[in-house]
C-alpha cells in the first residue's frame, strides 16, 4: 500500500476496504455522512448491516475529503481495478494474483485470527450462510500439515 501513497484515492479505497471488509460495490455507502457518523448502513440485495468505520480510518477519510473538497456522497471507486493492476506492475508484484476483493479476504482472515467467531464474521461480512464465509478462512493444506506436526500426536 506504501507505494499506492502517490495516489491518494486509490490508497485511501484500499485502506477502506481493508479495514472495514466491505465489497468493492459498497465503497458507495462510504460517505461524508458516515464518516461524520462513525459508521454506515450497508442495504443492498434486501439485506441491511451496519459496518463501522474504525476512528483512524474515518479521520484519514475525512483528512482525504477535506483536501480533496469533497463536500459530500460516496468515495469515487471508478478503475479501482485497474489503477491496482498497475500499482502491482510498478511493486513487481503479478498483477494477476492481485484483485481489491483480496483485501476483504484479508479483513476477513485478520477479524477470524482474532476473534475465531465464524457467526460474527458472517454478520460483518454480509454472508447469509456461514458456508459463504468459511471460504474466507479456510486453512492452505501446508498451513494444515504444519498443525499437524505440531501437534505431535504420532510417537
Amino acid at each position: 500500500i506504501a507505494k499506492g501513497r502517490k495516489n491518494q484515492r486509490l490508497y485511501h479505497v484500499m485502506l477502506t476496504i481493508c479495514a472495514t471488509g466491505i465489497r468493492v460495490s459498497e465503497l458507495r455507502f462510504i460517505t461524508t455522512e458516515a464518516l461524520r457518523a462513525g459508521r454506515t448502513e450497508i442495504r443492498l440485495k434486501g439485506k441491511c448491516r451496519t459496518v463501522l468505520l474504525p476512528q483512524e480510518l474515518a479521520e484519514r477519510l475525512r483528512r482525504y475529503a477535506r483536501a480533496q473538497d469533497i463536500q459530500e456522497g460516496p468515495l469515487d471507486r471508478s478503475n479501482i481495478w485497474h489503477e491496482m493492476k498497475t500499482l502491482c506492475r510498478e511493486a513487481g508484484v503479478m498483477p494477476e494474483k492481485v484483485f481489491p476483493h483480496n483485501l476483504r479476504h484479508l479483513f476477513a482472515k485478520c477479524f477470524y485470527e482474532q476473534e475465531k467467531d465464524l457467526a460474527h464474521l458472517a454478520d460483518l461480512l454480509g454472508h447469509s450462510s456461514i458456508e459463504t464465509t468459511r471460504i474466507y478462512v479456510a486453512v492452505s493444506a501446508r498451513a494444515h500439515e504444519q498443525i499437524l506436526e505440531k501437534m505431535r500426536l504420532i510417537v
